[in-house]
């Protein structure tokens, strides 16, 4: 999958909101979007009153870029949310929030959904006695799923967890054994859990012309 390697601070300024790309360092006084919150390359008070249609773009790309996703990979989850049955926005933002780096970073196991995807992909993650590295899969309800750390990864992850606590929490739709580093999905989640305000519903009609 690709990946974009150019400035992630950029996104969180482009986008008007802290998109926690880079995981603790967003809660800090280095954060780039607390110095400058206006967009790059523009001044304050320069933007005129956007169109519809750029609202439309901009939330797209504000959800795209909070999980950490290219254009061709989000289209294909919009793709995969209308042929599910439901209202599309809604099945959407469920199938964002059951990606397996999605759920460990949730967790508190990383700082940040790249490490999570780090974590993964290094096939530390285990469900159903299998090892799964694929940062794209979705989680079931009741699953379960397992980290195995080396020493050294079990180090990090702990003191992801104790940095993390500090700043957020697990949600309600999983439960989390932080001493024996298991993860298990008690439900789907809803848009309620996600903890940042999104208009789903911009970004329906704006794959549907």
């Amino acid at each position: 999958m690709g990946r974009y390697l150019k400035a992630k601070c950029r996104l969180c300024r482009r986008e008007g909101t802290k998109l926690f790309i880079k995981g603790a360092r967003c809660n800090t006084e280095k954060c780039a979007f607390t110095k400058r919150p206006n967009p790059p390359g523009m001044r304050k008070g320069m933007m005129s009153k956007p169109s519809y249609y750029a609202m439309q773009l901009r939330e797209k790309q504000k959800v795209k870029r909070f999980y950490g996703m290219l254009e061709k990979q989000f289209r294909r989850f919009f793709a995969l949310a209308v042929r599910n049955k439901g209202v599309t926005g809604k099945v959407l933002l469920q199938l964002l929030e059951r990606r397996l780096d999605n759920v460990v970073y949730r967790s508190l196991l990383a700082n940040s959904r790249t490490q999570a995807r780090q974590i993964i992909r290094h096939g530390f993650v285990f469900t159903k006695g299998k090892r799964v590295d694929i940062p794209s899969y979705f989680v079931s309800e009741s699953q379960e799923i397992e980290i195995r750390p080396t020493e050294k990864m079990a180090k990090l992850i702990r003191a992801n967890v104790e940095n993390a606590q500090k700043e957020r929490s697990v949600p309600t739709w999983m439960q989390v054994d932080h001493d024996n580093l298991k993860i298990k999905i008690v439900r789907f989640p809803e848009k309620d859990d996600i903890g940042v305000s999104i208009d789903e519903q911009l970004i329906v009609e704006l794959y549907s012309k």
